[in-house]
């Protein structure tokens, strides 16, 4: 897969960093001169192209009409959809993410100008942390499409609901499962006989509406 990456920020960096150590080629495009030879050392499988993201001909340099996708990540939003629009519209990506610095600018994100997936990291931090206050005792490990789907776990709580209970006699809600079960260090494939023990850690995959049935079920009792 070959990924080109607008934008040499932290963000930026970071993505281009993940995806190489993933076995992606990419290729980031970085407008601050003084900072392509530093990116260039420190990613380096990564290479780096100086120039702005939003001039045609440096994404054509980039190779944009071969990659598979494009991640426009600058620290402004204007850039971000100029970016994406030349690459949709333009070059026709098949895949193009783009990152909101301004939740209010979130609006403009969306297929017709050229964003498949809008990242909107304000949004996303805000959920998470009212997610985990709510949770109790449960973490967020994985977001999956677009956030609708979790990957959570949880400590089985001695006086929950699912304390001392083999997996099928469980009242689990309709759009989730128990993926798998950690006890005692060593991880368990579940299977409907397999009763639940108090300091199991469950890990479930479950539709955000879910959740906090979820939560219900494997933690402490309301009130205590």
């Amino acid at each position: 897969m070959f990924v080109i990456v607008v934008g040499g920020g932290k963000v930026g960096a970071h993505l281009a960093g993940l995806l190489s150590r993933g076995g992606k080629e990419v290729r980031l495009i970085e407008e601050r001169r003084e900072l392509c030879a530093a990116l260039s050392r420190e990613l380096g499988d990564v290479r780096v192209l100086q120039g702005s993201g939003c001039d045609p001909q440096v994404l054509e340099q980039a190779g944009v009409r071969e990659a598979d996708a494009v991640a426009a990540v600058t620290g402004t939003d204007e850039a971000n959809l100029v970016v994406a629009g030349l690459a949709h519209a333009e070059f026709r990506v098949r895949r193009v993410i783009a990152r909101v610095n301004d939740p209010k600018n979130l609006w403009l994100f969306t297929p017709k100008l050229g964003v498949d997936v809008a990242l909107n990291q304000a949004d996303i931090l805000s959920h998470l942390i009212a997610e985990e206050m709510s949770l109790g005792e449960m973490i967020t490990l994985l977001k999956l499409r677009k956030g609708e789907y979790s990957l959570v776990e949880e400590t089985v709580h001695p006086r929950s609901g699912a304390a001392g209970r083999s997996i099928m006699e469980l009242p689990l809600p309709a759009e989730s499962v128990i993926a798998a079960v950690i006890r005692g260090g060593r991880l368990i494939v579940p299977r409907g006989n397999l009763v639940l023990e108090a300091g199991d850690e469950v890990l479930a995959l479950a539709h955000a509406r879910e959740i906090p049935k979820l939560s219900a079920l494997l933690g402490p009792p309301q009130g205590g």
